[in-house]
C-alpha cells in the first residue's frame, strides 16, 4: 500500500461487498482495525459504511453493526431494500448503494488527497477516472483471490494502488477469525455480518 503521511484520507466502503469479499477469504472483519490501520497511514478524515436496510422487518439483523459503527467513527449511509418480481415472476430485493457512495466521493474530493473505495465493482471505473482527473489518488480494495474473483480488472487498473484485502487479514482480521455460529448472512442484497467485535 502507497500512502503518504501528509495525506488526508476518507474511506468509503461497500458493506456488501467487504463482506462478500471477507466471507469468500473466510475471515471477519474488525472494523475497529480497520480504522486504525488507515489512521496509522495518513490523516484520515472521514469513513463511510454503505448499506441497504429491510424496512419491514421489525428487528434488522445488521442493526447492531450498523449501531456500533454509527458510535464508532464511521458515517453510515442506509437505504431501504426494494422489493420487485423480475421476468419469471420471482420475488427478488435490491439494495444498491452504488450512486451513494458515487455522489460522497464527489462532494469530498474537494477535501481529501486519497479515497480508498472497498468495492470490487466495475460501475466504479468511471467515478474513480472523474477524482483521478481531479488531482486525487484512488486506492480500491478487495479481492483477487476468491474464485471468482471479486473485482473487475478495468477497475483494478483504473486505480493508483489495488490493495488485496487478504494481505490486510493480520490487521484486520477480528478475533477468532473464521466464521462462527454468531454471524450469519442475510437474505437478499444484505450479507454484511449481524455484529462486531467492540473492544
Amino acid at each position: 500500500m502507497l500512502f503518504y503521511p501528509q495525506e488526508k484520507i476518507a474511506l468509503f466502503v461497500d458493506g456488501a461487498s467487504l463482506y462478500s469479499a471477507s466471507k469468500g477469504l473466510q475471515f471477519d472483519i474488525d472494523y475497529k482495525r480497520l480504522l486504525e490501520l488507515f489512521a496509522r497511514k495518513g490523516l484520515l478524515v472521514r469513513a463511510f459504511y454503505y448499506t441497504a436496510l429491510a424496512e419491514d422487518q421489525e428487528f434488522s439483523p445488521l442493526r447492531p453493526l450498523i449501531d456500533w459503527l454509527d458510535y464508532n467513527g464511521f458515517t453510515v449511509v442506509t437505504k431501504p431494500l426494494r422489493e420487485y418480481t423480475d421476468s419469471q415472476g420471482r420475488r427478488r430485493v435490491k439494495g444498491n448503494m452504488d450512486v451513494e457512495l458515487a455522489i460522497d466521493v464527489m462532494e469530498m474530493a474537494e477535501q481529501i488527497d486519497h479515497i480508498v473505495i472497498f468495492s470490487g465493482d466495475g460501475d466504479f471505473r468511471k467515478l474513480v477516472e472523474a477524482v483521478q482527473r481531479k488531482g486525487k489518488r484512488v486506492s480500491v480494495c478487495s479481492t483477487m483471490r476468491t474464485q471468482p474473483p471479486l473485482v473487475s480488472d478495468e477497475l483494478r487498473r483504473q486505480a493508483d494502488n489495488f490493495i488485496e484485502l487478504e494481505e490486510l487479514k493480520g490487521a484486520i482480521m477480528r478475533d477468532g477469525g473464521h466464521k462462527d455460529a454468531a454471524h450469519r448472512q442475510v437474505a437478499g442484497a444484505n450479507s454484511e455480518p449481524i455484529g462486531v467485535r467492540i473492544q
